[in-house]
């Protein structure tokens, strides 16, 4: 058993990859594994709570009630004062009824309903363990079920959640009862990850809910049982010295594309085009070139920065990085930026005038004819511009996120950076990655840009498009990770703390 760390890169398996891989795993031991599923989940329960007298555990009908049940076993039998909450079924699986007539036998406290006057005595030395729900859960909780959270939401002692915490999507990281789900789930401080990490845990509402992450394998080793993973834990990025024999040539020209006029709108956002210049400067990048949308030079550029007139970029010789505040004067230019540029990140605006113009949208899909666009193209969407991207609405993109990125990297051949809680990239013939890096700091103007800008700054120092992506995410959401919490991260902070 082990803490999920972001250095170990595991494939992150669907309920289905799961139920395929457990008779191969119960080949591999003679215990049953629910049983040493259940004794995992009680040899972290003692680790996460080693004062607790008292223990509660929520069983649900399933499978993962029987891991509960098992769990309960153990701590019974190695002295805790343990009561379960069983909300039965006679439609249990098999497993899970031996599960309960094994905690029966050992005179294990089981009750139906919630023990509210027995929870009331328990305190924060205490333990809850949500073993309600397993990863196959999709439906809204049953009144049973909501009782059990709603008990959990109030007690003074901490909650290890197995497999999931109840109420959560498993796959997607969405509330199972919809937009007020929030108020009917389990927040808990550690959650016991079985064979396999859940994508539901990593993405959307997920990382809030879930606590500590703690992974059991139980027997399942990657590289012994070929099963295609539904996505890949994203790497951090590890940075690489400049050679002492290196020039400005060495690291490639990073040409920024975007910041429309303050009268064109009333509103200006050539900064949105600093920024991303910015960071690609400070993410090391040979030159910086800066091609304002807005038209006259602005004082406000870095002095290490060249501004540019757009017809005097050699789009085929640079790695552009287009859209960021570029409003609709990015329409204007973008047909060429599509046609000529050697490689192109396409961020905001720029996503924005492509799902709302068909022509430029042939032009995306010919960059993968003409010089394959998913080693040259990266799209950067937040969730709106993807389902603007997808003709679809932003639940349909965030209820499936692997699956939009995904469709989005195939419609246009391109890599695809769908950011968010949890931000997927994905590629034609790639798995996804799916990024735990970064925190709520990162929901603030300019972010974004700064993102667009480290791509552009790592496919110039010789990445492939998908290369690129995954290591500018990873690297973006650490910097917000390390920034010292004393002091406020802004989008201008961030870029020039890159490296």
């Amino acid at each position: 058993m082990r803490i999920l760390s972001r250095s170990h890169a595991w494939p992150i398996l669907g309920p289905a990859q799961i139920r395929q891989l457990e008779p191969a795993l119960q080949a591999l031991s003679p215990t049953p594994l629910m049983q040493s599923a259940g004794l995992a989940c009680a040899q972290l329960a003692l680790a996460v709570a080693p004062h607790a007298q008292r223990i509660w555990v929520a069983a649900g009908p399933g499978n993962n009630g029987g891991d509960g049940l098992e769990a309960a076993l153990h701590l019974h039998q190695w002295g805790k004062d343990v009561v379960v909450s069983l909300a039965a079924s006679e439609r249990s699986p098999a497993d899970a009824q031996a599960a309960l007539q094994r905690a029966q036998q050992a005179g294990v406290c089981i009750r139906s309903g919630v023990p509210t006057e027995w929870l009331r005595a328990m305190a924060a030395q205490d333990l809850c363990v949500d073993a309600l729900l397993g990863i196959g859960a999709t439906r809204p909780l049953s009144a049973d079920l909501r009782a059990c959270v709603q008990a959990m939401q109030i007690c003074a002692a901490p909650v290890l959640a197995i497999d999931v915490p109840t109420g959560l999507n498993p796959q997607s990281g969405q509330w199972l009862d919809g937009d007020s789900g929030g108020s009917l789930c389990v927040q808990a401080h550690h959650t016991l990850s079985l064979i396999s990490v859940q994508a539901g845990l990593l993405m959307g509402h997920g990382r809030d809910a879930s606590g500590q992450i703690w992974l059991e394998d139980l027997g399942y080793r990657p590289s012994q049982h070929h099963l295609a993973p539904l996505a890949w834990l994203n790497a951090p990025y590890a940075s690489a010295p400049k050679t002492h024999a290196s020039h400005k040539g060495s690291h490639g020209d990073v040409a920024v594309v975007g910041g429309e006029g303050l009268a064109t709108h009333g509103m200006g956002m050539s900064g949105a085009a600093i920024l991303a210049a910015t960071a690609a400067l400070h993410a090391g990048a040979g030159r910086v070139m800066l091609s304002l949308l807005s038209g006259p030079a602005s004082d406000s550029v870095p002095p290490d920065v060249m501004q540019r007139e757009f017809n005097r970029l050699e789009l085929e010789k640079l790695h552009v990085v287009c859209g960021c505040g570029g409003g609709t004067a990015v329409q204007a230019v973008l047909l060429e930026v599509l046609q000529r540029s050697a490689q192109l990140v396409l961020d905001a605006d720029g996503l924005n005038a492509v799902a709302q113009d068909r022509p430029l949208q042939n032009a995306l899909r010919q960059r993968a004819n003409l010089q394959g666009a998913s080693l040259t193209t990266v799209l950067t969407p937040h969730p709106l511009e993807a389902a603007r991207l997808l003709d679809c609405n932003t639940a349909q993109v965030q209820n499936d996120r692997l699956k939009a990125a995904q469709e989005l990297a195939e419609r246009f051949q391109c890599s695809v950076i769908l950011k968010g809680s949890g931000t997927v990239i994905a590629a034609p013939g790639h798995a996804p990655r799916i990024n735990t890096s970064g925190n709520g700091r990162l929901a603030t103007g300019g972010t974004g840009d700064v993102l667009a800008g480290l791509v552009g700054a790592r496919m110039a120092q010789g990445l492939s498009a998908f290369g690129a992506a995954c290591a500018a995410v990873a690297q973006h959401g650490q910097v917000a990770d390390d920034w010292p919490q004393e002091k406020a991260l802004t989008a201008n902070r961030l870029a020039r703390r890159l490296a």
